[in-house]
């Protein structure tokens, strides 16, 4: 239980769970000495944390289950075609300047290069594009393919992949984007079109509409 952190009152509602459940809110509140709207709050984490579980006509009761666990799960139901974002995304040909002003115009904090029909060719970061204004070279008349990242070395995901998997990546190789990807045919040649972009503000969004569709 020690996955998240609760406060003072919500400890005490568990432990009473614990030791009379399964209870009746207003039974919880008079243990407590509070009313029962002033206990709803607390409930509400405790439920959708799943911590506690609530049946009508019977009250609350301990579910048993980590919230760890419970998060896994969420982001395993989920899958990346579901909540990824527009990808941001600039030709081969493009200078290292305008994939700066787009970064920066667009507010992320990494673009992807792609060919005809959005095919994925690099990823460029801005720690890739800080490099490339040091030592007084002209930015504009760089080709942004001279900085990028290139295949195979780029961490993608699909539409089909879970959140659980995507996120995964997304921690393991420290990265703040993933291009979402389908494999296509180009000229006889698998290539991997962009369909979208996975970042960790995509699964924050989950988590919020998660939690305002129990309200």
């Amino acid at each position: 239980m020690n996955h998240i952190e609760l406060t003072p009152r919500q400890s005490t509602i568990l432990d009473i769970v614990k030791t009379y459940g399964p209870i009746t809110g207003n039974q919880i509140a008079e243990k407590v000495n509070l009313s029962r709207a002033a206990l709803r709050p607390d409930l509400a984490i405790l439920t959708r944390s799943g911590l506690l579980g609530a049946r009508p006509r019977v009250g609350y009761y301990v579910t048993g289950k980590n919230p760890t666990d419970l998060i896994a799960s969420t982001l395993g139901r989920f899958r990346v075609g579901e909540i990824h974002s527009i990808p941001i995304v600039v030709r081969e040909n493009c200078s290292v300047y305008d994939a700066i002003v787009t970064m920066f115009i667009e507010d992320v904090g990494t673009v992807f290069i792609v060919s005809e029909g959005s095919c994925l060719e690099g990823v460029v970061s801005r720690k890739d594009l800080l490099k490339s204004t040091m030592g007084g070279k002209n930015i504009s008349d760089m080709p942004v393919t001279v900085v990028m990242t290139r295949m195979p070395n780029i961490i993608v995901t699909s539409p089909q992949e879970s959140v659980l998997r995507a996120a995964q990546k997304l921690i393991t190789h420290q990265v703040d984007s993933l291009p979402v990807v389908d494999a296509v045919q180009v000229n006889g040649k698998e290539k991997l079109q962009v369909v979208g972009r996975f970042t960790k503000t995509n699964i924050t969004r989950l988590f919020v509409q998660l939690v305002e569709n129990k309200e």
